[in-house]
C-alpha cells in the first residue's frame, strides 16, 4: 500500500518546500490507506487528498498537483476492483461480502470485487446505484 503514496509523494515533491514533505507523505498514506480499505464509502478520494496537501503548493502548481493525485487515485482504484487478489496483496486480509445475514452476523462470502458483495447479495449493490442516482 506505501509503495502507492509513495509514487504520488515523489512525484510531488519537486515543488513541496522540505519542511512540508513529511505532512505531504502522511496524508498521502491516511488516504490511500482509506482508499483501499474502504473504497466503497469513500466517494471522492482524489478531492479529499488535494484539499488536504493543497496549500502546501505554490498556485501555479496545483493543477499538476491534483492531475497527479487523481491519476494514481484512479489507477489504485481500477487495480482493486480488478480482483480480489489485488485486495490481499495490498492488506494481507481476504475480502468478504460486506453484506449482513439475517441473523445480523457478516457474510462469509467472496464477493465481486467491483461492488464488494457476492452473488447473492448483489442486489444490495443495484439498491445503492438507485439511491445514489436518487
Amino acid at each position: 500500500m506505501y509503495h502507492i503514496s509513495r509514487r504520488i509523494y515523489r512525484e510531488l515533491a519537486a515543488d513541496l518546500p522540505a519542511a512540508e514533505r513529511r505532512h505531504v507523505l502522511r496524508a498521502c498514506e491516511a488516504n490511500i490507506e482509506r482508499l483501499v480499505h474502504d473504497r466503497h464509502y469513500f466517494a471522492k478520494p482524489s478531492k479529499t487528498l488535494f484539499e488536504e496537501i493543497r496549500w502546501h503548493f505554490p498556485l501555479p502548481a496545483q493543477r499538476r498537483v491534483f492531475a497527479v493525485i487523481d491519476r494514481h487515485m484512479r489507477q489504485t482504484r481500477a487495480y482493486l476492483e480488478s480482483s480480489n487478489s489485488a485486495m490481499v496483496e495490498l492488506t494481507g486480509v481476504v475480502p468478504t461480502c460486506r453484506a449482513t445475514t439475517r441473523r445480523s452476523g457478516l457474510c462469509s462470502h467472496t464477493p465481486d470485487p467491483r461492488t464488494g458483495y457476492c452473488r447473492w447479495h448483489s442486489h444490495l449493490a443495484e439498491e445503492e446505484q438507485i439511491a445514489r442516482a436518487a
